[in-house]
């Protein structure tokens, strides 16, 4: 296929348009080049063969200019990180939501019917967990009072007892927590009015914790493993927060690429959404101690600190992907870590 890769540029998207290349398809790429994700010195020069166009998802004649000839779209461009400062609220909201809502419009006008958008894990909130009484819940807000004393785990609503894991399925009503779930979330109901409204297709892929060569270090962008592996790079021990327990699926990005790739060339039909992680959940301390090995650098130090808007637990299932797209995951965690250390920082 002829295909729009949108953020192609950035950490997820480089790995994006490598594995499209390698599967045949021609790519061009619109990215923005915003400095607060692309540094001056990290300069990005496309592959031959892939025309750049340089623009903000929010210039209509320059996305309408990029979608010209392309038979679907591939649409990571977006401002990523917590959003737990209120006042980041506008930028979310615009980049995010107002450059999707831009280009949706000109796909229609312009007849391209294939969307493969890049959402999180993070619509969900808290996701789900298990009581011993209440079964399957979703959790009670975590109390400052409760974080300080050192009580962690989220509560059930109805006893207040510590939750269990669970993994949340894609039905899940979502609940997003911080301007930047919420500006997530809101692609995925603007996709899904496009797709209704034009006939087109749209997989809304959920990423989870990714991980990898080329993730950013010392930005608003960077993951939590590479703000450890920075910090283990300059002889320091990695800090966990709370108790080191909280889980996660850390997923390689080559297995992100690899999915994001299935889906593009395989769901044609509909409105769908795909939970993407590894289907191992672990903690972030197992993460840090993963890290601390393979750098042989000093043990990871647990805080205690917390940041009350932060989840405690978010682990869901890939089964959907994985039966309908024929999807798999390659990149073991030891494996994946090690590599994540060594990479040119």
């Amino acid at each position: 296929m002829h295909l729009l890769l949108t953020g192609g540029a950035g950490f997820i998207g480089q790995h994006v348009l490598a594995a499209l290349l390698r599967r045949g398809h021609a790519v061009r790429v619109l990215d923005s080049l915003r400095p607060d994700v692309h540094r001056a010195e990290q300069a990005w020069t496309p592959p031959a063969g892939v025309e750049l166009h340089r623009a903000d998802m929010r210039d209509a004649a320059a996305v309408e200019a990029a979608l010209a000839g392309v038979q679907g779209v591939v649409h990571l461009a977006a401002k990523v990180g917590l959003g737990v400062d209120i006042g980041d609220m506008p930028d979310y909201a615009s980049s995010n939501d107002a450059g999707t809502a831009v280009l949706l419009a000109a796909m229609a006008r312009r007849g391209v019917a294939r969307l493969t958008l890049a959402s999180s894990m993070v619509v969900y909130g808290e996701g789900f967990g298990l009581c011993p009484e209440h079964g399957a819940v979703r959790p009670a807000p975590r109390r400052e009072a409760a974080l300080a004393a050192g009580d962690f785990e989220p509560p059930c609503p109805h006893c207040g007892r510590s939750l269990g894991p669970d993994l949340v399925q894609e039905a899940a009503p979502p609940d997003p927590r911080n301007a930047y779930a919420t500006s997530k979330l809101a692609q995925e109901f603007y996709a899904a009015n496009w797709a209704r409204s034009t006939g087109g297709a749209v997989a809304m892929l959920r990423y989870h914790n990714v991980y990898g060569p080329g993730m950013p270090r010392d930005t608003p962008y960077a993951g939590v493993a590479s703000i450890f592996t920075s910090a283990l790079r300059a002889g320091r021990a990695p800090r966990v927060f709370e108790d080191g327990g909280q889980r996660r699926d850390f997923i390689h990005v080559r297995d992100i690429a690899a999915a994001t790739v299935a889906a593009c060339e395989r769901h044609g039909e509909g409105v769908a959404a795909f939970n993407v992680g590894s289907g191992t959940p672990r903690t972030v301390g197992e993460m840090a101690a993963a890290l601390s090995r393979a750098l042989e650098g000093p043990a990871p130090l647990v805080t205690g600190e917390y940041r009350l808007g932060d989840v405690r637990h978010i682990t869901a299932s890939s089964e959907r992907l994985r039966q309908r797209l024929g999807w798999q995951p390659e990149v073991g965690f030891e494996a994946g870590m090690a590599e994540l250390a060594q990479a040119p920082g």
